[in-house]
């Protein structure tokens, strides 16, 4: 335990031992006993209502000091207890725990809307002891205006739930997180504040105990888990890591979690175990929340043995009995990967955690690395734009700034935060404030992040103890062997596959359809053209042979097209077909063109000639790049510059002067993204007499 001076405080009182004792025996039974730390932790919140840090591992019981120090505070006369919580499944387990201890707890989240309002009554009337909100809340306009003063002036304690989330160096930094200041500048004097987390480094630590504040204690302790041991399997193959699942599925019982990197991943893995006879399911951020729900209660309950999950089910899911955590595909960040893995074997004594890394890990980490903060050009050009056209959209703003969607969002909550920019309901406006890129600060944390990536290759390939590995990436004084993990004991996760089984996956993979949903609206602020695209000009809904790092064929994809330009294989065409023939199309195709590509005709214009060939349809030369010196497609960040760069940049018609055919008709491309130049050429197509057009692409990317 470290405190935030050399004086030892002195001990908890008599009093605060009893009653803390009592309130746990409510949490956690009769036999539960508080640790020292969780004890002197209270004591400082309750008697002294001081500044505290835990940075304890997870399972330690973190929750249980806050819950207990809103019991005694509340029973003296004090305020709420307000709770800032990242994520939707961390809030239901919390509100369900505090009930245990007589605490009326609600939440206000995006999933509650229609109660917001007799909520915020309720806390005017003083009914609600603790309130978690989500850091989502601490930015919205109405929260911030309507219940954020009253409520700050009235708090009795202050809890930052999976604090590391403050610190823009943390694993899992949020924006919105730093809202958390302006709710300590409105705290009334003395009132205290509880920052927990079980990932924070030393660099980590420091700057959230100095945002909380300058006398902070901090109680660190050891980030030992003494239930688990770690392996790496060596699967190379997508289809080979599905049957690996398929046989550990078979010979462990659950309940488990396997967390996959990306959402279409999610889905693929569970989809597979649900057809092989798994109680499976899949859960991401885009899962609703009543789903969510349903999930959780049935990995509670045993009726489902395995969840397929990206980190949306992870911080604060709280299930003692989990018995293994599979990760298909690394996480960045060794400390993220710590995180995740705590989720097992919080009530057993022992608990299976294995990762099996995949090849495409590295391009889906390089994704994610692109959402972080633009370079100082672009930002800059975000602040001119709003500066020259006052209030705008973020709709608007895109057709001013080549800038991703996601992104453009995510920087405009630091400008915000940072007092830059300041938001009106749906518009954004500039502040004027002097605002200035700090440089050398975002080449640091890209410098950081970088680093954190080539500590997982570093804990994938160690000899030595996995676990010490991960307490060394967070700063734990106390890392030693642990004695379990596959470095240490020597046993390995077995590998063995059946043949069999690879070939099914594969087939499964290789059988996934891939749909394309067809542009139905221009974008705003696109010269010639606005609002709805006809009906009759709009192409139909196409299929993509693969989807980005889908490893059903963009293990073929990769090389390909990293390669030189040439005709596509057999294996390829086969491939292609197999999606036609499975293609549940209304009218089938009776002529094929392709749009013109400049890294590989020879691909695209031959796959259109063999599956003409093929399906005995008209092959037709009706594309045409009008503008080849224009940017790629691949640098437009935005829909509305992926738009605008292809609006003019083809004609279409019959090279021979015929007229176009007058049946659906199957329009290829090497790649897509944002479809909007498969828009323009169905646009033309269909305005110069086509029949419907059907997109057909080798790779859909996201």
């Amino acid at each position: 335990m470290t405190t935030a001076s050399d004086t030892v405080p002195a001990p908890p009182s008599d009093e605060v031992n009893r009653d803390a004792a009592a309130v746990l025996a409510e949490l956690a039974g009769p036999d539960a006993v508080l640790r020292t730390d969780q004890l002197a932790a209270i004591d400082a919140l309750v008697t002294h209502r001081q500044r505290v840090l835990l940075v304890q591992a997870t399972g330690w019981g973190k929750s249980a000091v806050y819950w207990i120090a809103t019991r005694l505070l509340r029973t003296s006369g004090a305020g709420p207890t307000l709770v800032v919580s990242p994520l939707l499944a961390l809030m239901r387990n919390q509100v369900a725990a505090a009930a245990k201890a007589g605490i009326q707890a609600a939440t206000i989240n995006s999933a509650n809307i229609d109660d917001w309002r007799g909520i915020e009554a309720r806390i005017r009337a003083d009914e609600v002891d603790v309130l978690l909100i989500s850091p989502e809340r601490l930015n919205n306009p109405r929260f911030r205006a309507d219940v954020l003063p009253a409520l700050a002036a009235t708090v009795g304690l202050l809890v930052i739930d999976e604090a590391h989330c403050i610190s823009d160096w943390g694993h899992d930094f949020r924006p919105d997180y730093r809202r958390i200041a302006d709710v300590l500048a409105g705290l009334a004097p003395g009132v205290p504040v509880l920052a927990a987390t079980a990932t924070a480094n030393q660099r980590v630590e420091t700057d959230v105990a100095g945002q909380i504040g300058e006398a902070t204690r901090t109680f660190r302790g050891s980030l030992d888990r003494p239930s688990l041991h770690l392996s790496v399997a060596d699967v190379p193959t997508a289809a080979e890591q599905l049957a690996w699942l398929d046989a550990w599925t078979e010979t462990h019982a659950g309940p488990g979690l396997v967390y996959c990197l990306t959402v279409s991943e999610v889905e693929r893995v569970a989809g597979h175990m649900i057809d092989g006879g798994v109680a499976a399911a899949a859960y991401t951020g885009s899962t609703p929340a009543p789903e969510r729900e349903r999930i959780e209660a049935g990995l509670d309950d045993g009726s489902l043995s395995c969840v397929v999950a990206t980190s949306a089910l992870g911080m604060g899911y709280d299930n003692p009995l989990l018995a293994y955590v599979i990760h298909l595909g690394s996480p960045s960040s060794p400390i993220a990967y710590y995180q995740q893995v705590g989720r097992a074997g919080r009530g057993r004594v022992d608990a299976e955690v294995v990762l099996v890394p995949t090849r495409t890990e590295g391009d889906i980490w390089a994704y994610f690395a692109s959402t972080a903060m633009p370079p100082k050009e672009t930002v800059e050009a975000v602040l001119r734009a709003l500066a020259t056209a006052g209030p705008s959209t973020v709709m608007e703003l895109e057709s001013m700034v080549n800038l991703r969607r996601g992104r453009l969002e995510a920087l405009l909550k630091v400008l915000d935060v940072e007092g830059a920019v300041d938001r009106n309901g749906s518009s954004w406006l500039s502040t004027e404030a002097t605002w200035t890129y700090d440089v050398e600060r975002y080449r640091q944390l890209a410098a950081s992040r970088k680093a954190e990536q080539e500590a997982m290759r570093s804990y994938q390939q160690t000899g030595g103890c996995r676990l010490r590995f991960l307490r060394d990436q967070l700063d734990d004084p106390q890392a030693a062997d642990c004695g379990r993990c596959d470095n240490c004991t020597g046993e390995r996760v077995d590998q063995t596959l059946d043949e069999g089984a690879v070939a099914k996956a594969q087939q499964f993979l290789r059988g996934a359809e891939v749909p394309i949903e067809p542009r139905k609206q221009w974008p705003r602020g696109l010269e010639g053209r606005r609002g709805n695209i006809k009906a009759d000009l709009r192409a139909e809904e196409g299929r993509a042979l693969a989807f980005g790092t889908d490893p059903g064929w963009s293990e073929v994809l990769g090389p390909l097209f990293a390669g030189a330009d040439a005709p596509p294989d057999d294996e390829l065409v086969r491939g292609a077909a197999s999606v036609l023939k499975a293609w549940p199309w209304d009218g089938r195709p009776t002529w094929v063109t392709w749009v013109p590509s400049r890294t590989r005709p020879q691909l695209v214009e031959g796959l259109a000639a063999r599956l003409a060939e093929m399906g005995k349809m008209e092959l037709v030369d009706a594309v045409t790049r009008i503008r080849p010196g224009a940017e790629p497609q691949a640098r437009m960040e935005n829909s509305a510059t992926q738009a605008a760069n292809v609006v003019d940049a083809f004609r279409v018609g019959r090279a021979d002067e015929q007229e176009l055919p007058v049946g659906p008709g199957l329009v290829l491309d090497d790649a897509l993204r944002s479809g909007w130049t498969m828009t323009v050429v169905a646009e033309g197509l269909r305005s110069a007499g086509s029949g419907p057009v059907l997109p057909f692409v080798l790779w859909r990317r996201p």
